[in-house]
């Protein structure tokens, strides 16, 4: 489920709620290159991610990558109090947001999951964040413990922080994408003033439409029935389109080589299997 490219739609949304919280939305406002290089910072923190999903032995060394990165990052959060980023209740609220994000754009993506299935994506949830360091004993340890945890942090932690206004606003200068072949390069930036002002207002759409209804109350965000029924037909679409894709276009690239060692390996095992 992380490598399918529908998991892309749901990330704003996580990130989003990730900034929320009053540590996190200042040291990402003061530490991060999201404003001045988003797509080199949206396509290495995307590769940080199916690592730790995908990257067998090197899931390991991703996570001890990822902690000496927050290592020297602390300061003072949006409430006047001191934070370091690896305070475990703030590295472990970083990790938990993506839970109830992926477990609600799901309805709208893809089909929902049954309660067997939400409590298997938590457990393994909890094993991703053992590779970044996350203590069991910093996340609730099952997902009936998950959601009274989740809605204290709505209510008393999480707020309306200055790099969530960035994140939601659809007049927000972004600079044209700077990665693929230089052809494509060129082109997209003659067309960014066109193009950008229609990614932007995309962009606050898909955040604020796949961000958990609670979410999106705590922080203030409106949202139509209008917004509403656009949101499902054009999710109607992807969940119709994305499933009958080629695995090429379907699966991003650490997935579909995982995919593919998993097939080869239980090809080879079946002989000895019968054996």
């Amino acid at each position: 489920m992380a490598g399918d490219i529908r998991g892309l739609l749901m990330l704003p949304a996580a990130f989003t709620l990730q900034v929320a919280h009053p540590a996190v939305g200042a040291g990402v406002d003061q530490y991060s290159v999201f404003r001045t290089d988003p797509w080199g910072r949206g396509e290495r923190s995307l590769r940080s991610l199916q690592l730790w999903v995908y990257g067998g032995e090197a899931a390991i060394e991703e996570g001890r990558r990822v902690r000496r990165l927050h290592r020297t990052i602390q300061g003072t959060d949006t409430r006047g109090r001191p934070y370091h980023a690896l305070t475990p209740a703030t590295y472990a609220w970083v990790h938990a947001t993506g839970f109830p994000v992926f477990h609600y754009g799901r309805r709208y993506l893809a089909r929902p999951l049954t309660g067997a299935q939400e409590r298997q994506l938590y457990a393994e949830w909890l094993q991703v964040g053992r590779i970044l360091g996350i203590h069991d004993r910093d996340m609730p340890p099952t997902i009936e413990e998950f959601w009274p945890y989740y809605r204290a942090m709505l209510a008393e932690e999480v707020e309306a922080t200055p790099v969530v206004r960035e994140l939601v606003a659809t007049d927000q200068e972004v600079p044209p994408p700077d990665r693929g072949p230089l052809p494509l390069r060129l082109l997209l930036r003659a067309l960014w003033p066109v193009i950008m002002p229609r990614y932007t207002r995309f962009r606050s759409f898909v955040t604020v439409g796949l961000m958990p209804p609670d979410a999106r109350e705590a922080l203030g965000l409106e949202w139509t029935e209008e917004q509403e029924r656009r949101l499902r037909r054009f999710t109607r679409v992807v969940r119709a389109v994305v499933p009958v894709l080629p695995e090429r276009l379907r699966y991003l690239p650490l997935a579909r080589k995982a995919r593919r060692e998993a097939r080869l390996k239980a090809r080879l095992s079946g002989p000895a299997r019968r054996a």
